[in-house]
């Protein structure tokens, strides 16, 4: 009998958890109706209301944002998971468009909707077009950083320069292909805008570091490793303190910061000390 009415209970205590998450879960449907009425001139193609707990993404044409499930309070900007270490916006419109260059914020934002007094935030073209330039050049002191987190490429006795990158970011891979093509040493210090840091553990933990950097480049599988990757920890904490927000970021060796992908004839100048 004590065991029946214990099952009975179990039972009716998970029918009350499952109520519970039902209750809880935001629901695709009823969103996007309440969307159609607040915002009738945005044509929503796609809502996710499982990523993130509490709020639905929203794809709506390029755009990307977030909603409460009262579709009441719109959010623009990123979403970070603190767990994975990841930017989940950034994944997010990576995926929508993979040659897209993240610059300081993710394009958020609603394009077709004019009344609505949401900002348009900074993106970058796609591969192959320049990123903007900073308002003024800044310099930083890189012996702040470990010798570790870097991978080493191209000429030994070429002229130093140090790039911080992302393996998803197109005008990284752009600039890694224009300076294979110059008289450089580069110190290439990998770091995760585009929730990239377990492709950059591998890299940074393969045996053949620059092979395994132009494969990852290349869209290539990268091997599963291990080993001491807290010099990635201190690439990213230094781009973090210093301002780094997209990528690629070149740092001469004066500390002289040049942000964005830049052609050989500008690199060649600026690399001999010229803006």
């Amino acid at each position: 009998m004590k065991l029946k009415i214990g099952l009975v209970a179990a039972l009716l205590l998970g029918g009350a958890a499952t109520a519970v998450y039902a209750a809880d879960r935001l629901e695709p449907t009823r969103v996007s109706a309440l969307l159609k009425t607040r915002l009738p001139k945005t044509q929503v193609s796609a809502i996710d209301c499982d990523k993130v707990a509490g709020l639905c993404e929203v794809v709506a044409g390029k755009t990307l944002f977030y909603v409460d499930g009262t579709a009441r309070y719109l959010i623009v900007g990123r979403v970070y998971d603190m767990e994975s270490r990841q930017d989940l916006t950034a994944a997010k419109l990576l995926e929508m468009n993979p040659d897209m260059l993240l610059g300081g914020a993710a394009k958020a934002g609603l394009e077709e909707e004019s009344e609505t007094p949401v900002p348009q935030m900074a993106a970058a073209g796609p591969s192959g077009r320049a990123a903007p330039a900073p308002a003024a050049a800044q310099k930083v002191d890189l012996s702040k950083l470990p010798a570790t987190g870097a991978i080493v490429w191209g000429n030994p006795s070429g002229t130093p320069v140090t790039i911080f990158t992302d393996l998803h970011c197109g005008f990284c891979r752009a600039l890694a292909n224009e300076l294979e093509q110059m008289n450089v040493r580069v110190i290439e210090r990998p770091i995760s805008t585009l929730g990239t840091r377990d492709l950059s553990n591998r890299v940074y933990c393969a045996k053949d570091k620059p092979r395994a950097l132009r494969a990852a480049y290349a869209g290539a599988e990268v091997a599963p490793a291990s080993c001491d990757t807290s010099g990635l920890d201190a690439n990213e904490n230094f781009a973090r303190s210093h301002g780094f927000s997209g990528t690629p970021v070149l740092v001469r060796s004066d500390g002289t910061v040049l942000e964005g992908y830049r052609p050989r004839a500008v690199l060649d100048t600026w690399l001999k000390g010229g803006r």
